[in-house]
């Protein structure tokens, strides 16, 4: 109920979806000669030839600036979570996403620091029970992500994402059964 807070909370929402957006432009323009031989990620606008890259770097280089000089605007420490989210996305594009488990593990560290960012945009303390909660769903979400594209990808999973070779169904199985039941006693504690 306080104005402030949810207009803060707004404007920290929106950087967020610029700062994400831009990430996502980034690591389509990396990915997008492998994405062209992907049976769903070849009708990505890059990957399918209907978005110039440099339109997508444009694009991206616009919403990371304008993402950032708003949040360093609204409050430092806010933007420098902001630059951090953005520097981790940045790794992860070009050089985490090929490190096994590490590449999962970056994905859900960026939904952490998107909660993190949140609470201090808005100056709230904010639960470590908030964020062991984020993290393992968001492992949980990116561990089943992997399954999936292993399951339709097939026996050419490798020719899309060279990761996936250091994956195999069985541990994938193993994981999110160990990341399942981590998450449902970590939200039952909470």
């Amino acid at each position: 109920d306080d104005p402030r807070s949810l207009a803060l909370a707004c404007v920290a929402f929106a950087v967020f979806c610029a700062l994400s957006s831009a990430m996502y432009l980034v690591n389509d323009l990396i990915d997008r000669v492998e994405d062209r031989h992907h049976p769903l990620k070849s009708q990505r606008p890059i990957a399918a030839g209907t978005l110039p890259p440099m339109t997508a770097a444009l694009g991206a280089a616009a919403l990371g600036i304008m993402g950032l000089a708003v949040a360093f605007w609204l409050l430092p420490v806010f933007g420098a979570f902001s630059l951090g989210f953005v520097a981790l996305l940045g790794a992860y594009s070009y050089l985490l996403k090929h490190i096994v488990i590490v590449d999962v593990l970056t994905i859900s560290t960026g939904f952490v620091l998107r909660a993190v960012a949140g609470a201090v945009a808005i100056a709230v303390p904010i639960s470590q029970w908030l964020l062991v909660c984020t993290l393992l769903l968001a492992l949980f979400l990116g561990l089943s992500k992997r399954r999936q594209e292993l399951a339709l990808l097939g026996p050419v999973a490798t020719d899309h994402r060279r990761i996936l070779a250091e994956y195999s169904p069985q541990l994938l199985d193993q994981l999110i059964a160990i990341v399942s039941a981590a998450t449902l006693v970590s939200y039952a504690f909470y």
